[in-house]
């Protein structure tokens, strides 16, 4: 016969397991980088700032600069679960200071966010997710496994714009030059993630997630 003690841990255990469905979602911060300023809104290298811009913009969630994050954040739903987005405001080799202090204030595990970033290793129209790897020199990416200790555990959202072929041009190319409205037309439909990606994403079912995802955008 079970005694009150045993009765009273298996309703703790209970407790748990009910909170756990409740709890905040598996992926919990979404960042978009890029370099602070409209002369660089447009330009290549902006690609992932104006990813998560949209993304506010079509749920409906305020960006609001906040000095102590070195960023804009917002806060709402993203298909039922709470989430955070943050475009840090810094210059992109200095993203990870905005990325690692928020981290630490919301207590975020590296593993729950969801890095947007624009790569050079896809032509324009081609999108990725990714978790971990190797960073293809981008200095963002850098930044970040740099004042995260090294961690490099997070998931990528890596959008194609292209290479220009010769690499002394390659810092003109993503940060000087605006990216033709079509091709950034075209990189931003190419990331797009449906909502049944998104949803497996968010719960951090990523070979789900990567499944739907490149097989809608194949």
């Amino acid at each position: 016969m079970s005694s009150i003690f045993d009765k009273l841990r298996a309703w703790r255990l209970s407790s748990k397991e009910q909170g756990s469905t409740q709890s905040a979602p598996s992926l919990q911060l979404i960042v978009g980088l890029g370099n602070p300023g409209s002369n660089y809104s447009n330009t290549r290298h902006n690609a992932g700032e104006r990813w998560v811009r949209a993304l506010a913009a079509e749920h409906a969630i305020t960006l609001k600069r906040e000095s102590r994050f070195q960023g804009d954040i917002g806060r709402g739903p993203i298909l039922d679960r709470e989430i955070r987005l943050l475009i840090p405001a810094t210059f992109m080799n200095l993203s990870g200071h905005s990325v690692s202090t928020l981290l630490r204030y919301f207590k975020i595990a590296p593993e729950k966010i969801l890095v947007v970033h624009d790569e050079v290793a896809f032509a324009t129209g081609i999108a990725k997710l990714k978790v971990g790897g190797g960073l293809n020199g981008h200095r963002g990416l850098e930044s970040i496994v740099q004042e995260l200790g090294g961690n490099k555990d997070f998931v990528r959202l890596r959008i194609g714009v292209g290479h220009p072929g010769d690499p002394n041009s390659l810092s003109a190319y993503l940060t000087k030059r605006e990216m033709p409205p079509k091709e950034r037309e075209l990189a931003t439909e190419s990331a797009r993630i449906e909502n049944d990606a998104f949803e497996a994403l968010l719960d951090g079912d990523m070979q789900r997630a990567m499944g739907l995802f490149h097989s809608s955008n194949t």
